[in-house]
């Protein structure tokens, strides 16, 4: 089996590339196994600067057909043309699969070197797609070998103290732009429900934030800030809520963005500034709301740049961390490509010794000699098994697994079988509030 990314960041197209890749993301995985008959396991991640799409298929000579095929899917889903997709994507295959996504999951390719969130949501991709039933054995273990390897830098290197993440680097702009850094008289509005939306609440609650106000469409407010805390709006609440408002913050992904002259209606008798913060990968806040007069707009690409610097040395440990479990993952993988070989090759051994054994018993029965013979046979064949195993592992070490399985088919005639993938679940408890559900312009005023 072989493994393959197909990969859109933010260090390579703009993010208003990246959030058109992703529409309809939630369908791709379960769509690209039903319909192309090349891909044999799926796992989206899907985040506010990344678009990566990891899969599995029985042979390295199908993997340009595999990747034509989700190209096709990906193009259908989002409605870009399939060349600029296939342009926007970069494809990662072998060994290079590992080393990029325990880098991501890892922080060390986001936008905030080193942030927490990505972990998380690494590690929620792959239930996802377990739950679909989409995630093939080999992405199982790929995707908990980068969770792990997560865990080791954060607490193997400086990079996990520092705990940065998207979240902390843009209140912190918010606060080199407020003429008040105390956060504990300001007035929040934070649009969603999903991950980043209770980071938000955690830092702001850090930061000594206690008027906080969460408005969710979907109706996931109040069960968010019952074990949260803050206020639960609903649409008739959410005018009032933004006109009062010192600070909003926007982590839901609104198809149904709050726009400028909107905004510039609701806030006209308010006396005060306002800092817009916008997390969202598809806006939630009208870009043009940064021009606003007393409006401050902090985007995802105002953190990027702002983003400090890690130290080259807690860098340097990261990606040896990364770089030595990524090795360690592959040789695992190489050793465990010829296990069905092996097992094939035992299984057809033994079963010409029990043959064997049947002839005997059947001249001899049940006797001391049957017994003396059958007990010889097998110490014969378990030497005999012994340099072939070895040699099985050591060939895997080199990538020649094909080798030893294509020599059991010539001399011995033994057709080996890959372990089939889980059958599809149907239904999904995961909590889905980290893709939050489609957000509604704010209400007019006087519907409040």
């Amino acid at each position: 089996m072989v493994l393959f990314s197909l990969v859109a960041t933010h260090a390579d197209i703009d993010l208003e590339t990246v959030a058109q890749l992703s529409n309809g993301s939630s369908a791709l995985a379960s769509a690209a196994l039903a319909e192309t008959g090349l891909v044999s396991g799926a796992v989206v991640l899907a985040t506010c600067n990344r678009y990566e799409i990891y899969g599995e298929t029985a042979h390295a000579e199908d993997l340009e057909a595999a990747r034509s095929a989700l190209v096709g899917k990906i193009s259908g889903l989002s409605g870009l043309n399939e060349q600029l997709v296939s342009k926007a994507f970069s494809t990662n295959s072998g060994p290079d699969v590992s080393r990029h996504l325990f880098a991501v999951s890892a922080g060390l390719d986001s936008a905030v070197v080193g942030e927490r969130e990505i972990a998380g949501q690494v590690r929620r991709a792959l239930i996802t797609a377990q739950h679909e039933g989409t995630a093939s054995p080999g992405l199982v273990r790929l995707f908990q070998a980068a969770s792990k390897t997560a865990k080791d830098v954060g607490a193997q290197t400086a990079l996990g103290s520092r705990g940065l993440s998207i979240v902390s680097v843009a209140l912190d702009l918010a606060t080199d732009l407020s003429d008040d850094a105390d956060w504990s008289g300001k007035k929040v509005v934070v649009f969603g429900t999903g991950a980043y939306a209770g980071a938000t609440m955690s830092l702001l609650r850090e930061r000594g934030c206690t008027d906080i106000s969460v408005y969710s469409s979907s109706g996931r407010a109040e069960t968010f800030v019952a074990t949260r805390g803050g206020t639960a709006l609903d649409a008739n609440k959410l005018p009032a809520a933004v006109a009062a408002a010192d600070v909003m913050i926007g982590c839901s992904g609104s198809d149904n963005r709050v726009e400028a002259a909107e905004l510039a209606r609701i806030r006209e008798s308010s006396a005060g500034p306002l800092i817009a913060i916008d997390l969202a990968l598809t806006h939630d806040f009208d870009p043009a709301v940064g021009e606003l007069d007393g409006v401050e707009l902090l985007t995802l690409e105002s953190v990027r740049l702002a983003a400090p610097q890690e130290q080259a040395e807690s860098l340097a440990q990261a990606s040896t961390i990364v770089s030595g479990a990524a090795a360690a993952f592959e040789q695992e993988r190489e050793a465990r490509s010829v296990d069905a070989a092996i097992v094939a090759l035992r299984r057809h051994t033994m079963s010409v010794l029990d043959s064997e054994m049947e002839k005997v018993r059947a001249r001899h029965g049940c006797t001391a000699a049957a017994e003396e013979v059958e007990f010889a046979l097998r110490r014969m064949v378990k030497q005999l098994l012994h340099i072939p195993t070895v040699r099985a592992r050591e060939l895997a070490a080199n990538g020649q697994q094909d080798d030893y399985v294509s020599a059991l088919e010539a001399l011995y005639g033994i057709q080996v079988e890959q372990p089939a993938a889980p059958a599809r679940q149907s239904g999904c408890p995961v909590d889905h509030d980290s893709a939050e559900g489609r957000s509604v312009p704010l209400p007019h005023a006087e519907s409040a």
